[in-house]
This record gives structure tokens, C-alpha cells and sequence, in this order.
């Protein structure tokens, strides 16, 4: 960790706000001011290594300092900088990422719309779906289907559809129409007595009773993670997707599948739609489609879909909506590589390789006196912190031991991070077995050292 007396802290503290921040605590400690990377780890100024047990913000799948994706960006970056695709225009670089993003994601999602975030992208779904129903004649169909610890976003929209109080409260949202659903965390939000079976069902029938409840007509899409995130690192119940799905197909409500974190292999599978056993209309993606080496999202849609986008642009005479870096040239060039890497290495293959020797290794801390469960799928994990195994009472203040879990892990060499009570796991997709022992053998430390 950092201490006070480095420059760049003092002007960090003079200038940065932070995101996800508590801001007069950071006016008192300070940040960890990282300087380097290189694969699985991170430096910090004052030259101590850490794991990056969270791939950066669940992002960078190919580890740090790449040199191919740095060759890749250099070489663009040389070639054409920048260039906007407004108005027919195009590049090299998106025109091949499109067509590489159609080749790897469900057969069925035939276009690609860029943006340069995840928040970014969800906004357009927004928008995109009421365009659609404009054109379709159903002005009323504009609702969303969302749900209670959702993440998907931080802009107005996106922020909207996010079910998380910690992105709401003080922002006036949610500002667009959502209904957000019962959370499937069957540890969490089951009933007593109720069997996972049970809780699925009943899910599924409270989607359909708030179907009926609002209108059909006036609900037009339903947005899930296939694994739930920044919410902690939820994984559904055994047939909620097909379930949901189901649903969707029933009442005409396209589904969309947020993949931003699970995208890429992250899950197991090439998506996690796939993983679920699912067919989104709409599919999301960010975080390791470049591993974060550049912004860039990119958003996929059935022909189904394009085809009544298309209609009217026809008749209004353009899509008015885009972004000034949306597919820009040179994180379009990084992404193409960064899918090369994933596919040359086989890291999707190597995530299935070590997903029982990580998830079977995190669950041995399910008999720690803190731990409430352990869950995960995949490279991607959350072990959630509770006062009380037998009540699953959280401890108070409401997210105090896992920031001092995460206080403790980097203090062990180990950055993970804490998500209420929870603490989130998602190492880069290179991680090798000796490493996922060494980040099992810092987390474990510092849960010892968790005050009782």
C-alpha cells in the first residue's frame, strides 16, 4: 500500500474525483497508485506486487502489457489514429471486428453497433428498443423487465436499469420505465424451505404475474446478466433462463443478454447465454473484448431486430444516434488482436481447465465462520461475508468486512474487490495453477486475519 508522502498522491487529493468512491475518505488515505503490470500482477508506486485477482475491473482476460495487443495499437495508432463511421463511412479495423464478433457470438446476431463503454452500449439498447416499437406501430411498448442487484450500467438509462440502491439514491433514477424483479440468488432471496426448484418457479411466476400486472403491450424488452457482477457475483438457479426466455417468447418481449463481464469465455463458454442455454435478441459486450486496453463495446442484434431498425432509418432518413469514438479505428485493431490471443492460447479452454481447481479450492473457505457461501462459475467467483452462518445475518455497517477482506488481500500482495458483502474474484484468463494456489493462499490468509 502507499503512504502519504508521494507527490502523485497529494495531487491526486488535490484534483481526481474518484468513481465508486467515498470522497472524504480518500481525502484522508490516499490512493494505491499502481504504475505497472505484467500478466497476473500489478505494481504499485512504491514497488510492491499484487495478484490482480480481479483482472482490473473483470476486464483484462489476456493479462497486462500484452505486447502484441501494443503492437497492435501502435501500428494503427500509426496508420489512422481515428476516423468516425457516420454517414457510410468505415475502416478497416471495425469492418473485420464485425465480422469476427458475428463469427464467434450465437449464429443467430447478425449486426454490430459500436460504443465505447458498456453503460454506453445498454443506453442504446434503450434506445433501440423504442425506436423499434416506434416504427412498429406500439408507442407503448417501452417498459423494461430488470432486476433487484442488476448491474448494468451508470448512465441515465443504463443507470435505470441498474438494481443496485448504491447507483440510484441522490441520482434521481430510475428515469425510464423498469420494473425490477426478485434477484435469483437462491442463498439470498429463497424463502425457508423452499427448494431451488421451488424458488425458480416461483421467479418465474412473479415474471409472468408483473407481465400481466403491467401489460404486455407495454413491456418491451427484459435485460439480464447471465451471471450476475458488480451485484456480487450471483449465478441463477438451474432453469431461470430457459424459463425467462420462454416468457420473452410468449409475450413478445425481446430478451437481452448484458455480457459486458461474461463475454469472451469468462463463464466457461464462449458467452454466457451459451453457458445458460439461451437465445438473446440482443447481446452486450465490453470489458475483454479488448481487455480493456482500449474503451470499446460492442452491441449484436438479431436480423430480426436490424431489419425493423432499418426500416426506419429508411423512413426518418438516418439513425440519429452515435458516438464521436464509437469503433474507433485503433481499439477496433486492439480487439482484433485480443480475440487472436484468446483464440491462439486457448485461454477459453484454459478457463475451463482450472474452473474446478479454482471454484473447488475457494469453496474450501465455506467452512470459515465468516463465510455464508461460496459461489461462481467459470474464472469468476464471490464469496460472500456474513456476522451469522445460521442466520446469514450480515455484519453491520452493511459492507464493512468485505472492505476490510480486501484491505487485508492486498495487504497479503492479493487485489480482489468487495461488493457489499461480498468478496469478487475474477483473475485474468491466463492464470496458470501455480497462481491460482498463490491467490488461494492469500485470500485464505487474509481471511484469518478477518476480526471476529
Amino acid at each position: 500500500m502507499t503512504t502519504r508522502s508521494n507527490s502523485l498522491q497529494e495531487t491526486d487529493i488535490a484534483h481526481q474525483l474518484h468513481p465508486y468512491t467515498n470522497a472524504r475518505v480518500h481525502e484522508k488515505q490516499g490512493p494505491m497508485i499502481i504504475t505497472k503490470g505484467d500478466g497476473c500482477y500489478v505494481y504499485d508506486s512504491e514497488g510492491k506486487k499484487y495478484l490482480e485477482g480481479l483482472a482490473g475491473l473483470w476486464s483484462v482476460g489476456v493479462g497486462f502489457s500484452q505486447p502484441r495487443l501494443v503492437e497492435a495499437a501502435a501500428k494503427q495508432m500509426a496508420e489512422l489514429p481515428y476516423y468516425q463511421n457516420f454517414a457510410h463511412k468505415a475502416h478497416a479495423p471495425g469492418i473485420l471486428l464485425s465480422e469476427k464478433l458475428v463469427e464467434i457470438t450465437p449464429e443467430h446476431l447478425t449486426k454490430v453497433f459500436y460504443t465505447n463503454s458498456g453503460s454506453e452500449a445498454n443506453d442504446t439498447v434503450v434506445k433501440f428498443v423504442w425506436f423499434m416499437n416506434n416504427m412498429l406501430g406500439r408507442p407503448e411498448k417501452k417498459k423494461f423487465l430488470s432486476r433487484n442487484k442488476a448491474y448494468h450500467g451508470i448512465t441515465v438509462a443504463s443507470g435505470s436499469l441498474t438494481g443496485l440502491p448504491g447507483n440510484q439514491k441522490g441520482f434521481d433514477l430510475p428515469a425510464i420505465p423498469v420494473v425490477h424483479l426478485t434477484c435469483p440468488h437462491y442463498y439470498r432471496w429463497a424463502e425457508e424451505g423452499e427448494t431451488e426448484a421451488e424458488f425458480t418457479a416461483r421467479l418465474l411466476r412473479e415474471a409472468e404475474e408483473t407481465i400481466l400486472a403491467e401489460g404486455p403491450e407495454t413491456i418491451a424488452a427484459f435485460i439480464g446478466e447471465p451471471v450476475m457482477g458488480a451485484g456480487g457475483v450471483m449465478t441463477p438457479p438451474e432453469g431461470y433462463w430457459p424459463g425467462i426466455e420462454a416468457l420473452c417468447r410468449k409475450y413478445d418481449i425481446l430478451l437481452v443478454s448484458d455480457e459486458v463481464i461474461n463475454g469472451f469465455g469468462r463463464t466457461g463458454k464462449p458467452f454466457g447465454c451459451e453457458r445458460y442455454g439461451f437465445k438473446p435478441d440482443i447481446l452486450v459486450t465490453s470489458k475483454q473484448l479488448t481487455s480493456s486496453y482500449m474503451p470499446l463495446a460492442a452491441i449484436l442484434m438479431s436480423d430480426e431486430v436490424y431489419q425493423v431498425i432499418a426500416d426506419y432509418t429508411e423512413q426518418l432518413g438516418t439513425l440519429g444516434h452515435g458516438f464521436t469514438a464509437g469503433g474507433n479505428p485503433v481499439a477496433c485493431a486492439v480487439a482484433l488482436e485480443n480475440i487472436k490471443i484468446i483464440e491462439e492460447e486457448d485461454l477459453m479452454g484454459n478457463v475451463v481447465r482450472l474452473e474446478d481447481k479454482f471454484q473447488s479450492g475457494l469453496r474450501k473457505f465455506s467452512d470459515h465462520p465468516m463465510v455464508g457461501e461460496v459461489r461462481g462459475v467459470g474464472l469468476i467467483a464471490g464469496i460472500e461475508l456474513v456476522a451469522d452462518k445460521a442466520t446469514k445475518k450480515s455484519y453491520e455497517p452493511a459492507g464493512y468486512l468485505a472492505a476490510t477482506a480486501a484491505k487485508l488481500a492486498a495487504e497479503q500482495g492479493l487485489i480482489v474487490r468487495n461488493i457489499y458483502e461480498t468478496i469478487g474474484l475474477c483473475p485474468p484468463m491466463i492464470i496458470d495453477d501455480a497462481q491460482i494456489d498463490e491467490l488461494l493462499e492469500k485470500l485464505g490468509a487474509a481471511l484469518e486475519r478477518l476480526p471476529a
